[in-house]
């Protein structure tokens, strides 16, 4: 049995070592785990984590959004996922509702399947 202290070393150096495009992969699948979870909060009517989970999520979107370099027109099209994620988050934290959610966890899904697809173009291109 894994001692509690060797995972978190071994994560922490996951975060360490990984690359700023795996540290942006890493980021999109904690949004989507805490997406999950808040997900389940609200179908067993646990608010408080319901709440914690979502704030995690916007606390994640929050971090992606102010790292955008708009001078990329990419970062337009970012702005605007990241600013309507940001404020239907808001709006399934206040309603807690699932559907929102299930709406926002589906938005995340294909913005990570994207990112590893641009991650892996990019490993690609760099052997090439």
């Amino acid at each position: 049995m894994a001692l509690p202290g060797a995972y978190a070393q071994y994560n922490n150096s996951k975060v360490l070592t990984a690359s700023p495009a795996e540290l942006t992969l890493m980021l999109y699948d904690g949004a989507i785990k805490f997406c999950n979870i808040a997900e389940m909060a609200v179908e067993k009517s646990d608010v408080p984590k319901a709440h914690e989970n979502i704030r995690k999520v916007q606390n994640i979107i929050g971090y992606l959004h102010s790292t955008l370099d708009m001078k990329y027109e990419v970062s337009k099209d970012f702005d605007n996922i990241y600013t309507y994620l940001e404020r239907r988050l808001v709006e399934a934290n206040v309603k807690k509702d699932k559907e929102i959610l299930e709406e926002i966890n589906t938005h995340l899904h294909a913005i990570r399947d994207n990112w590893k697809e641009v991650m892996k173009a990019g490993a690609k291109k760099g052997n090439d």
